[in-house]
């Protein structure tokens, strides 16, 4: 990866580095003061213990700036050092921080500079060399050269991989928590739906009996003695499936849940219903017996048709209406007028049709609803029943 900027290092990074060149510097310039002659450093050789440490001294503190401008620094480093020995490890450093970018022509331009200038630095002190040839002269520079270029970008790599696995750390911790907060919003809606399905029925009929006993002033004693009786059971009874409700939620996930509500059921729906006040019709032409699923999601549209029923259109008859087969599919109708009697409603929660609706979709069917001329509402839906007797043959 090309960055233009490197990234800047903290102060005890560039302090130690610093000292690292510094020191790798010092093998180089002892190395050189041994092959000069003696009594040579007071006299004609005096630029080895003055000027020689001290451009040494300038390179290090223009380092300092070469991760703003690192071709710049990196030139004026490698160039410098051809008249410094002691300078040699801030040129190597330079090499190092020039590599990191990953950058072949810069990284070739100082490499060339760097070896080009080693030429020239024999000429600074009278040092007697045997002479060689040229090929092994450009060779050990251009191998210190390669070593520093290898370790750069050696660094640079690891920098890659650190900043790519923090990258996927980050990215990993996002999505688990993306995971947790939707694993928790199906939780919620879950228990939303859970706790209209089981209570929003028994509840309104409740209301609905409640609200009857308080507008009607001509009820005799004996229908003022049912309409109690109505309330205090259809309370009792929501009491225990809040129980239920509650104790399937507070469960080992591991354990099995309780068996839900399915066609054979509807009956009994109809009969509470019944028993509360409403005026209920039910028809079923079903042959056979629908899957599990089908036959749960067919209790709650009907469920949810007398429980809008008994809110929005109190005192008016419903009509429930099955019918279906095995693979002509299975299809429900809750039908009901308009009210005959204005009670107060109920609060309503606004998200039963759309639980609903989740349901019918997630069984593969299709639900309609909408109201009819004369105030009157229709709640159908169709479900899919295959036929596996023709699937398997």
């Amino acid at each position: 990866m090309n960055t233009d900027v490197a990234p800047r290092a903290g102060g005890w990074q560039q302090t130690w580095r610093l000292l690292a060149a510094a020191a790798l510097g010092i093998p180089f310039w002892l190395s050189t003061g041994t092959l000069l002659p003696r009594g040579c450093a007071a006299d004609t050789c005096s630029w080895f213990v003055t000027g020689d440490p001290l451009l040494a001294l300038a390179c290090l503190v223009v380092l300092l700036w070469r991760r703003r401008f690192p071709v710049a620094v990196a030139l004026v480093v490698v160039v410098a050092s051809t008249a410094s020995t002691l300078a040699t490890g801030a040129a190597l450093l330079a090499l190092c921080s020039i590599a990191a970018r990953r950058r072949p022509v810069e990284i070739g331009v100082v490499v060339l500079a760097y070896v080009a200038g080693s030429q020239f630095a024999a000429e600074l002190y009278p040092i007697e060399a045997l002479p060689g040839p040229l090929w092994l002269r450009l060779a050990i520079p251009a191998m210190s050269a390669g070593i520093a270029v290898a370790i750069g970008l050696a660094i640079e790599a690891r920098r890659v991989e650190v900043r790519s696995l923090r990258a996927r750390a980050e990215s990993a911790e996002r999505e688990q928590s993306a995971r947790a907060a939707q694993a928790r919003a199906l939780e919620r809606n879950r228990i939303a739906r859970e706790m209209h399905d089981v209570l929003a029925h028994r509840i309104s009929l409740v209301a609905m009996q409640a609200g009857v006993l308080d507008h009607r002033s001509d009820l005799t004693a004996e229908e003022n003695r049912v309409l109690v009786r109505g309330i205090a059971d259809g309370s009792h009874q929501a009491l225990e499936e809040l129980r239920g409700v509650l104790g399937v939620l507070r469960a080992d996930p591991g354990l099995p849940e309780p068996p839900q509500p399915s066609l054979d059921r509807i009956p009994e729906l109809v009969a509470d219903s019944r028993a509360s006040g409403m005026d209920v019709t039910f028809t079923s032409t079903v042959t056979g017996d629908p899957a599990d699923a089908a036959g749960r999601t067919c209790y709650r549209i009907v469920q949810e048709g007398l429980t809008n029923a008994a809110k929005h259109a109190p005192g008016a008859p419903v009509d429930i209406v099955l019918s279906g087969r095995s693979g002509d599919g299975l299809r429900v109708r809750v039908h009901n007028s308009a009210a005959t009697t204005t009670i107060a409603r109920p609060p309503a929660s606004g998200f039963g049709l759309l639980g609903l609706t989740e349901r019918v979709t997630l069984a593969g069917g299709k639900l309609e609803h909408h109201p009819e001329p004369g105030h009157g509402y229709v709640l159908s839906a169709e479900l899919p029943w295959p036929d596996h007797h023709d699937r398997s043959g």
